[in-house]
């Protein structure tokens, strides 16, 4: 006999899966303190780690970045986006609160404009933090080709992916062949 909840994991499996399969190949995000784009398309050939972080009154979002600053400068061959999903003057003034040296040493956030992103990419709505419901913590590995090799969503709003976490994902992936056809 099959239970419920059997039925509602198998329910979710399904929903996880389709999510996955329809993330978006392309899309553009503006950072709000300096008006900068990043799109998708223009980073093939890096790998590409999404974080989608809470809003900006969470803390713990920025520790994390800053504890992805280090990392990221060392790598150049991966590209990270910091994604929250504020508006545009939430995070001006959220960043006026740093004081200038320490906006320097933090990675560009960009906004996802209402989590549009993080459904598009399937992270879980519904946790509820300060006063809102909001998507989970979450962060997604993108290969060179903008397909997605890894991902990983936190149950609350101090569970991340640790920075050497990361490290570990990326030296396991498979790497691009380097084999070049000799023209004859």
């Amino acid at each position: 006999m099959i239970s419920i909840r059997t039925i509602s994991i198998a329910a979710l499996l399904i929903l996880a899966g389709k999510a996955h399969a329809e993330n978006p190949k392309d899309f553009t995000v503006e950072a709000p303190v300096d008006g900068q784009t990043l799109t998708l398309s223009k980073q093939r050939g890096k790998v590409v780690a999404l974080h989608f972080l809470l809003k900006t009154e969470c803390p713990y979002c920025l520790r994390y970045t800053h504890a992805y600053s280090a990392p990221a400068e060392k790598n150049a061959e991966v590209v990270h986006v910091f994604l929250k999903p504020d508006r545009p003057d939430e995070i001006k003034a959220w960043a006026a609160k740093i004081d200038k040296a320490g906006l320097n040493k933090l990675p560009r956030i960009y906004r996802d404009a209402d989590a549009a992103l993080a459904k598009k990419f399937g992270i879980p709505d519904g946790y509820k933090f300060h006063g809102q419901s909001v998507h989970y913590p979450a962060t997604i590995l993108l290969d060179e080709e903008g397909r997605e090799i890894f991902r990983y969503v936190g149950k609350d709003n101090r569970d991340r992916l640790p920075p050497e976490e990361l490290v570990k994902k990326l030296a396991e992936r498979p790497k691009k062949s380097t084999v070049r056809a000799t023209p004859r």
